[in-house]
């Protein structure tokens, strides 16, 4: 039968046209394969497609993107390779794809297209060095090492642009600039703001530069003209106030503002600052001794207070809930309602008033602080019932002025108590995400966990707890979703049927009360210390699959992705993939971010992911046991001294082994394995069915296994099957060296029963796991035993 080709990048790109979620990933991809194209047949054209598919594929992966620095990495690459090519001979010893620094290399390429350009003043490489540098600010924060010499580097760049504009005008150069421009703005308010911490001339007059240089990219009629006047005139009248050209730099002042007054209306935006910041170079002008007055103050010496309160509330509101229910009004409020409220409110009132008197850095930590205090906000958690109310339900409309029915009067008294508690927005995962937008879900499932945890109080509404009785019968404990709901936020409300307080306790938080916090861990079986002080990640791996393998989700694959937060891990949300598959790709990560091997202890089906993962959460619902009560038999000191040097070579084996990793569909794990010489078929039990084996393998006491499934008769042959003791370096606990202590630590360690995995040979020399009903607990015969073994890494599929 005839196989269909698999789709080619180029085709899947035409499957996701501009606007479809994963274009990104398309246009990646099919960079990659003209990168690797032109690297076998050096085609020219190639290697130009490949840049132009890059630069698509980063525009549409900015700053903060999962995927951002892959594709700028590989773009970096492309340009590099370009880069040479286009030279006699190589000129650029800073190899890109052996960097892991991307910046790094984009940073020593934008310097190598800034020297060709003036060898031979082609305006491309000008234009190529300007947009390199502005990626490396993306990736630089300020107070990093390299950011000042970027930061410069930007600045000479455009101002030799400039220069070359100033020559021959033209409108799409200045468009095509544009990105360049907002990051010299950025550029001059930084140096700008270092002014005013260390009142350095230096600082001021690279400012002032920077700002001639943003106002000739904004001519007449560009929509930020107005704001470029203001921006240079305010810097120039602290260079009046240092007595900087006093006279001409005051009378620019006036001219500027004057002119951005002209283009201003009142009421628009930055209006009222430039008024009153011509009104203040107007007083200078006739008081001359008002000319040294400090301009510490957020005042007329600032930018537009209230611009810098919207920026300050637009980043506070970044790591929020996009959505947010205004618990006065009962009104939806996006971003930009949320900032319109706190703009129109009397706490912005009395912010302006004090910043209006106080210093720079009193202002600024004034403005946190109140903005903070603002936009505190309570979470929602519940057990979804009949008729919840979606976005489209609520969007323009109070919620208190719907059905009281169902879900609905479950989120009106859900608004009404957080309103009650004094808070001003809540969240509810019901109506505050846009389900129908696969990008909008994926967000708000990578950052849940974050705004359960950012969130002043989280209410729990136990729909089927009455008001006296207990909740360790709620259907709330056995959902998915509830474990990060129960784990994240530091602060929780239980409240019963009729929304009453649980218990009738007046704490306000029921994480703080110990009665509690007992029945929380007597029902959930996570200790009360990770209750009350839980961190996302990987450490402990085990336990928090443990913790979740008893609970269930409407749609399967969301099991795994109700983790994702748990384990501070961001993975793509694949609506449709099997329960299987997601669990795999989530252990997959865990073991490549941690090497924990713990993860490979569970007992049952094996996933058709990998056969070192189970098909099913619940695998995991009994912990290993412990089996550090069986001891091996202690050698003689006289056996102590002829295993030493064995002991060494062993330690070394284990000290230098790799880390665990998943890579391409395969586990590649280090282990200490143990050949097994024979299986004997003890018993079927044929309702389960449960097939009972006895195995012998060399280093290994015989012991008994029970697997699911017969093995298969290529099994049965000699050398077919291994036991296998998984191995991390960490297990060697901190000791860098073997000395008689840790030696004697380590034969112990390694002469206790230990969970095996019984693995089957493949071809190639790969090797399946064999999935067991119980866990294989195997015990080491002697230390000299022990030593014997060899310690391999295994490539598992």
């Amino acid at each position: 039968m005839a196989v269909a080709p698999t789709p080619g990048p180029s085709m899947a790109l035409e499957l996701r046209p501009p606007g479809h979620l994963n274009r990104s990933s398309s246009l990646y991809s099919l960079a990659v394969c003209l990168s690797n194209k032109y690297d076998s047949q050096k085609v020219v054209a190639d290697l130009e497609e490949a840049v132009t598919f890059g630069r698509a594929a980063v525009e549409l992966c900015p700053p903060g993107h999962p995927e951002h620095i892959v594709s700028l990495h590989q773009l970096t690459y492309d340009l590099w390779t370009r880069f040479q090519e286009q030279s006699l001979q190589p000129v650029l010893a800073h190899d890109p794809r052996s960097c892991a620094d991307v910046a790094s290399s984009l940073h020593v390429l934008s310097w190598g297209h800034w020297k060709r350009f003036q060898e031979e003043a082609a305006i491309t490489n000008l234009d190529e060095a300007i947009c390199l540098v502005t990626y490396v600010l993306d990736l630089w924060p300020p107070g990093h090492s390299g950011y000042t010499v970027s930061c410069e580097r930007l600045a000479l760049f455009v101002g030799e642009r400039v220069q070359r504009l100033g020559q021959r005008t033209n409108a799409d150069e200045l468009v095509m600039l544009g990105r360049a421009v907002d990051n010299l703005r950025v550029l001059a308010n930084y140096f700008r703001d270092q002014h005013k911490v260390q009142h350095t001339i230096v600082n001021l007059d690279e400012a002032v530069k920077l700002y001639r240089y943003v106002l000739q990219f904004h001519p007449t009629g560009h929509p930020s003209r107005a704001t470029s006047l203001h921006d240079l005139a305010v810097c120039l009248t602290d260079a009046v106030r240092h007595e900087r050209s006093a006279e001409a730099n005051l009378n620019e002042a006036l001219a500027l503002e004057q002119e951005a007054i002209r283009l201003l209306v009142p009421g628009d935006p930055g209006y009222d600052v430039s008024r009153h910041c011509l009104a203040a170079c107007l007083e200078m002008k006739i008081s001359p001794q008002i000319v040294t007055t400090s301009s510490d103050a957020l005042d007329v010496g600032h930018s537009d207070i209230k611009q810098v309160i919207r920026g300050v509330a637009f980043e506070t509101l970044k790591t929020m809930p996009t959505r947010l229910l205004h618990t006065h009004t009962g009104l939806l409020c996006g971003r930009d309602a949320q900032i319109s409220h706190f703009m129109s409110s009397q706490q912005c009132n009395q912010l302006l008033s004090f910043c209006e008197t106080c210093t720079l850095d009193q202002g600024m930590e004034l403005i946190h602080t109140t903005l903070s205090g603002y936009f505190k906000f309570v979470m929602f958690s519940h057990r979804w019932g009949e008729d919840e109310p979606l976005l489209r339900d609520i969007e323009g409309h109070s919620v208190y002025d719907l059905s009281t029915k169902e879900g609905f009067g479950k989120l009106q008294a859900f608004c009404l108590r957080a309103c009650k508690e004094d808070y001003l927005w809540a969240w509810s995962n019901t109506c505050c995400i846009d389900k129908d937008s696969s990008a909008e879900l994926q967000e708000a499932i990578g950052s849940m966990f974050t705004w359960y945890r950012r969130s002043a109080l989280t209410i729990v509404y136990l729909s089927d707890v009455p008001d006296s009785g207990s909740f360790g019968g709620s259907e709330w404990f056995q959902r998915g979703w509830t474990l990060q709901e129960l784990l994240a936020p530091r602060t929780v409300l239980f409240y019963t049927r009729n929304w009453s307080l649980y218990r009738n306790f007046s704490s306000s938080n029921h994480k703080a009360d110990v009665g509690v916090l007992e029945e929380l861990e007597q029902k959930t079986g996570i200790e009360s210390w990770f209750l009350t002080n839980f961190s996302a990640g990987t450490d402990d791996a085990r336990s928090r699959l443990q913790w979740a393998s008893s609970r269930c989700t409407t749609r399967p694959e969301d099991i795994a992705y109700s983790l994702f937060g748990i384990f501070h891990l961001h993975l793509p949300v694949l609506y449709g993939e099997s329960a299987a598959n997601a669990l795999g790709r989530l252990l997959a990560e865990i073991i490549s971010q941690s090497g924990d091997i713990s993860v490979l202890d569970w007992v049952g089906e094996s996933s058709p992911f990998h056969s070192c993962f189970p098909a099913h959460i619940t695998s995991y619902q009994k912990l290993p046991p412990s089996l550090s009560q069986y001891n091996a038999a202690k050698p003689s000191l006289m056996m102590r001294l002829l295993l030493s040097i064995s002991m060494r070579r062993l330690y070394h084996s284990l000290e230098k082994s790799p880390l665990p990793r998943f890579i391409n569909g395969r586990l590649i794990l280090p282990c200490i394995t143990h050949r097994v010489v024979r299986v004997q078929l003890k018993g079927i039990d044929p309702p389960v069915p449960s097939y009972m084996y006895k195995i012998w393998a060399s280093g290994l006491r015989p012991l008994e296994i029970e697997l699911p499934d017969k093995l298969e008769d290529v099994a049965m042959e000699q050398g077919a099957l291994q036991l296998i003791r998984p191995w991390h370096s960490k297990l060697l606990g901190p000791s860098a060296k073997l000395d008689a202590m840790s030696e004697k630590q380590l034969l112990t360690m390694l002469g206790r029963p230990f969970n095996a995995l019984l693995l089957m040979k493949l071809p190639h020399n790969e090797y399946k796991r064999v999935a067991s009903s119980t866990l294989i607990a195997a015990q080491p015969v002697s230390p000299g035993a022990i030593l014997k073994c060899k310690v391999r890494t295994l490539n598992i599929v």
